[in-house]
């Protein structure tokens, strides 16, 4: 969707200046490590995707975005899907005590010793489909200008521009779709853009990227 999240190659926010892995912190505080707990406890009754947990990220006001912290937004994202989806009440939420009189919702919760499993393994975004790519590697397409209204996973800063495609991935769940609890494959392939195809003439041209864009995004050239 076009919200603040889609910040990629936007000027006037500053240099990207990521610390060594070794040095920074999982977590920069407790609170942040009992976000990502809850998160994933609760993710683990399926009562929504990936791509709707994402898109409940975004669709907030862009100042409110913008002043969260990380982890922040992950709370507000959870809290916003499990009043969605039935499972807690606001009033529940804005008190922290659970409706003693409401029908108990009865799930098998995550034990501690599948935990790094669930993690690490999650579940395949591939799917198996019956129509047969539409490009092919070695194609020029050009990236349809697309202002999505619900969630997506293409750039803006990619909108319009011309690439080349570098590799087929096979079908995969389609993000647009999935956000709304459809679950759609489709092919899904690496496509390279030069520097210059995306921010003009720059000092530093000879150097591009890969980004991966579903069929839908695709035209032919």
């Amino acid at each position: 969707m076009n919200r603040c999240h889609d910040l990629g190659g936007m000027h006037g926010f500053g240099p990207i200046l990521p610390n060594r892995e070794c040095e920074e912190p999982v977590f920069q505080a407790e609170w942040e490590a009992r976000v990502f707990a809850l998160t994933v406890a609760v993710e683990y009754l399926d009562k929504w995707n990936l791509d709707e947990s994402r898109y409940a990220i975004e669709d907030q006001h862009p100042a409110d975005y913008l002043k969260n912290s990380y982890y922040e937004n992950w709370l507000i994202g959870l809290e916003r899907l499990m009043i969605e989806k039935d499972l807690i009440t606001d009033k529940e939420l804005e008190s922290g005590v659970i409706n003693t009189n409401s029908t108990p919702n009865e799930f098998a919760p995550l034990h501690v010793n599948e935990v790094e499993g669930y993690i690490y393994e999650g579940s395949t975004t591939r799917m198996d489909i019956k129509r047969f790519p539409h490009f092919e590697i070695g194609d020029m397409v050009s990236v349809a200008n697309i202002n999505s209204i619900g969630h997506t996973r293409l750039p803006e800063y990619v909108r319009g521009k011309r690439g080349v495609v570098q590799e087929h991935q096979g079908a995969h769940v389609f993000p647009d779709q999935n956000a709304l609890g459809n679950r759609i494959g489709e092919h899904l392939y690496s496509v390279y853009f030069s520097a210059a195809e995306i921010w003009g003439n720059v000092e530093e041209a000879n150097f591009g990227v890969n980004v991966d864009l579903w069929e839908s995004y695709l035209e032919v050239v």
